[in-house]
């Protein structure tokens, strides 16, 4: 469905009936990643996921995003559907979302998770090199972006064995309108650290981190299940997407997740 929140036109997809999910996909990715999650998930609850601004098939406003004007996109997406609160989820930028919601909106919120995602700020290096690579998007178009984030997606066993989801992954990032990305990259590099939330998150919060990830290695999830009271920490077999590569491990956390919100 297409919802148009102050005229930002969001490509959505709602599934399932009950309490409800919401999954925030990862950079430069869609909603699409979330598939297998919401199959499994829509048995039990109400699955809602859409394309950031930017990405996908949602329009493409002026940046950059902050993380906490997509937060505000998040906010506007459920009250679209009449929904109060719900168990937010987030996949590496998807994360930084949710760190984001949580601190605007945190009554809104049933419980937290964070898959491939740190809670820290970018580095001045690594804010440097996501300005470098927003100015080559506009200059040049989205295959740098495609250059510098897929060869690095996966686990390194997956781009010999797997090659349809590293196929997969090029096609949906490939697809990203360049000026999308560099608004959400300079977003990314905006964004400030979430560590000081630790300690007033008190909702069920479920930490997923990938052993073989090239971008958020498993030490960076350990802070955030370190500082969050009775947060769990799962380790999977895989590299920064394990909706693809370990989706049963993955699809057994989450159903967990939404279990614990609503007792």
């Amino acid at each position: 469905m297409k919802l148009t929140l102050d005229g930002v036109h969001v490509d959505a997809l709602v599934e399932g009936d009950g309490p409800a999910i919401v999954l925030l996909h990862g950079f430069p990715l869609a909603k699409e990643t979330w598939d297998a999650q919401a199959r499994a998930l829509s048995a039990r609850a109400r699955v809602v996921r859409f394309d950031l601004r930017g990405l996908g098939g949602s329009s493409v406003p002026p940046g950059p995003y902050l993380m906490e004007t997509l937060a505000g996109d998040v906010a506007a997406v459920l009250d679209s559907l009449g929904i109060a609160r719900a168990v937010i989820v987030g996949h590496s930028l998807g994360g930084y979302v949710a760190f984001a919601f949580y601190r605007m909106f945190a009554e809104r919120c049933a419980a937290l998770g964070f898959v491939a995602s740190r809670a820290s700020a970018d580095t001045p290096a690594v804010a440097s090199a996501r300005f470098e690579l927003a100015d080559r998007a506009e200059a040049s178009g989205i295959q740098p972006v495609v250059d510098s984030f897929v060869p690095r997606y996966f686990a390194p066993e997956v781009y010999t064995e797997r090659p349809e989801l590293v196929e997969r992954a090029r096609a949906i990032a490939g697809a990203t309108d360049p000026r999308g990305a560099a608004a959400m990259l300079r977003g990314m590099a905006e964004r400030v650290a979430s560590d000081d939330l630790f300690d007033e998150i008190d909702i069920p919060v479920a930490v997923i981190a990938g052993r073989s990830d090239a971008f958020v290695g498993p030490e960076e999830l350990q802070k955030i299940s370190d500082g969050i009271r009775g947060a769990t920490l799962h380790v999977l077999e895989c590299g920064h997407v394990p909706q693809w590569e370990a989706p049963e491990a993955l699809d057994r956390i989450l159903e967990s997740l939404q279990a614990a919100a609503a007792r």
